[in-house]
Order: structure tokens, then sequence, then C-alpha cells
């Protein structure tokens, strides 16, 4: 019974930000667990590549060209999704960037730039998918947010204000929503091997400080995430609402 709570068979979603790193382990994990998927990118021939991949596990499979900080796009893959699927019972938003500057040099473009992706960009795709899912009166929204959401971080004032945004979006989307049937959670990301933490893995002092603290000894990988994401989209997490759930190897245990 719990098993068939778990399953994504017949249910249709989107995974925002898919093209590598955690949002295609994401991607393939819901695929895995039988989803029929939009999936989205700022270059449409990766995530088109992208999308061959997610194919192999026997779902429908959308690949679309969406910038986040573009609402023009967000529309546009929101009526795309409806027109080929007629339906979106989960969104995962993943979009991100983070740029690694001492707080006293950021610029002013960075810093607006990184807001307008990882936070303004999540907000108008949970409005816009919102918007569906209050017409369905169902569905479920996951955020992707991030350890930096509870603690602070060197050099990365932009992501970690975004990300606390986040995690403080999420709380008031699920209050809103709530009423409609609808449940926002966050999943927060510990250290993981992704595009994004490459400078910190070729910093051999900050990646020996990073591992010593990880009570699990090990970075995360994408696949990782894979088993919360399920159980997030799925019917087995339905009393679960306005969380951010932390998958980070205990970091923040120690």
């Amino acid at each position: 019974m719990i098993l068939e709570k778990m399953s994504l068979k017949g249910k249709t979603g989107i995974v925002v930000g898919a093209s590598r790193g955690l949002g295609k382990g994401i991607a393939i994990g819901l695929a895995q667990a039988g989803a029929d998927l939009a999936v989205t990118s700022r270059e449409l021939k990766i995530i088109e590549k992208v999308a061959e991949e997610i194919k192999s596990w026997g779902g429908e499979v959308l690949p679309l060209q969406v910038d986040v900080a573009r609402k023009e796009d967000i529309d546009v893959m929101v009526d795309k999704t409806m027109g080929k699927f007629g339906k979106i019972d989960f969104l995962f938003n993943n979009a991100g960037r983070i740029t690694r500057v001492p707080s006293e040099d950021f610029s002013e473009e960075d810093w607006d730039e990184e807001l307008n992706v990882n936070l303004k960009g999540t907000f108008l795709c949970c409005q816009a998918v919102g918007r569906v899912m209050i017409k369905q009166k169902r569905g479920k929204i996951i955020n992707i947010s991030s350890i930096a959401s509870f603690i602070g971080g060197k050099n990365i004032s932009a992501y970690v204000a975004s990300k606390g945004g986040v995690s403080q979006l999420t709380k008031s989307l699920a209050s809103d929503w709530a009423k409609y049937n609808i449940r926002v959670n966050a999943i927060g990301p510990g250290y993981f091997e992704t595009d994004l933490t490459e400078p910190l893995r070729k910093d051999p002092k900050r990646f020996s400080a990073i591992n010593a603290r990880i009570p699990l000894g090990r970075w995360g990988k994408p696949e990782d995430l894979a088993g919360i994401a399920v159980f997030l989209a799925s019917d087995a997490s339905d009393y679960i609402t306005g969380q951010t759930i932390f998958v980070d190897g205990g970091w923040l245990a120690v």
C-alpha cells in the first residue's frame, strides 16, 4: 500500500533547471518512479539531450527552453505543459546561480541577477503553476533551498539571502494555498558534487575542511536527492507542507 502511494505513475510534473546537477538527478528519479515530465533549461539543445536520456525510463518528456528571470518564458512553460499533458501534479523549482565574491566587492548587477533567478524566478514559477493547481484543487510544489538558508556562508551573500528567501517563501505559500489542497515544501541540499560547487572541490583546504565536518564523510551526489524528491511529489507526503527538509549528510547536526 505505501509503495503504491510512492508511485508517480499517471502523474505529470515540471522540473525547472533540469539540464545538469541536482535538477537532472531529481528529474531522473521522478521518471524512474513513473512520472511524465516537462524539463527546462535556458539552453534548448542541452535540455533536449537530457530529455532523451530521461525518456529511457519509459515516461513522456517535454523539453522546454525557459529563463526563469523572464515571466513570459514561465507563462509559455505552463501553457505548453498543459497543452501536452492537461494537468500539472507537481513542480520542482531548481533553477539557480551562485556568485562567490567577498561581500564588500559584490556588484549590484550580480546581486540583482542572483536574486532574480534564485528567488524572484522561484516565486514566478510557483505563482504561474499555483494558479493551475488552484483550479485543479490539488498539487505539490517543491522548491530547492539550501543549508545556506539556515547558516551563513563565505563570500556568497546574495546566494544566502536568496535561499533564505526561498525557505520563507515556501512557508508563506504553504499557508496561503493549503485551502486548495496544495502542499508547498522545500529541499535544502548540503554540499553536493555539482558545477556550482566545483570551485570549492578544487580548493584542497576548503574541500578537506568541509568534508571533515560531514558526518557521513562524503559530499552528496545528485542521485541522493531522488528519494526525497519522489516522496514529496507523491501521495505519501500528503500531510507535509511548509517544511524545508535538509539533505546534507548530517552537516547541520554537528
